[in-house]
């Protein structure tokens, strides 16, 4: 079932509306990791001063400037860790519009369904991206006394709360919150099982700006094929 949901989505990729939520969510993405370097620049300028005094060697002052070229680096790498959380929370937002993309080519013998009002959404965005922050923050720990499976944990956690999100959300549209909540639970193991896949490229570079999207039409799909099993 979820290889199916996979190769469903993967047939609709060159859909106008996919495009749509993937330049958003790319262009919102990039104006908040450019507002963190500058709030980061404007704080260490702050702190620093165009000038610094190093004890035994005295006034310098390349040190700001070695600090922000050092800064830059920094944030590439953290681009990379912030990409996940950032990119999948922010993609979650525009969730109603791919769901109603893919239900139109494939379930379009369905009702339609009311859209989410954008406050709902905002705060189950911010909601989501809290976790994935705070979440991730916290297993920097794991990741650092379990070098070697750092990359494991990471698909393992992420998949997790990624599987987590992006299905009730799906669920939710048409069966409301709480079934939502009862179909997940009853299907754990496939929903996790799915968000670790989707999790997987995710830590690719440039590549996990698209997984979303795929990620969020593929849950859709899900919950359609999970949801035809309810007795």
């Amino acid at each position: 079932m979820i290889f199916r949901a996979f190769s469903l989505t993967l047939s609709q990729v060159g859909d106008p509306r996919f495009r749509r939520v993937l330049l958003l969510g790319m262009g919102l993405t990039f104006a908040l990791l450019v507002a963190v370097f500058a709030a980061f620049l404007l704080l260490l300028n702050w702190w620093i001063g165009p000038e610094a005094v190093i004890p035994l060697v005295g006034t310098v002052t390349w040190l700001n400037d070695l600090l922000t070229l050092t800064s830059f680096f920094v944030m590439v790498f953290l681009s990379v860790f912030l990409m996940v959380p950032v990119a999948s929370a922010i993609t979650s937002m525009f969730l109603d519009d791919v769901a109603q993309a893919v239900e139109d080519v494939h379930y379009p013998t369905l009702p339609e369904v009311p859209r989410q009002p954008l406050g709902d959404a905002i705060r189950d965005t911010l909601n989501f991206l809290g976790v994935l922050i705070g979440a991730n923050i916290l297993a920097l720990v794991l990741y650092a006394l379990l070098a070697p499976l750092a990359i494991f944990i990471f698909w393992g956690l992420n998949g997790f709360l990624l599987g987590r999100e992006y299905f009730t959300l799906a669920a939710m549209r048409r069966v409301g919150r709480v079934e939502a909540r009862r179909l997940r639970r009853r299907h754990i193991g496939t929903i996790w099982l799915a968000g670790v896949l989707m999790a997987m490229p995710l830590s690719i570079p440039l590549v996990n700006l698209v997984i979303p999207i795929l990620g969020a039409a593929s849950f859709t799909h899900l919950f359609h094929g999970l949801e035809g099993q309810r007795t």
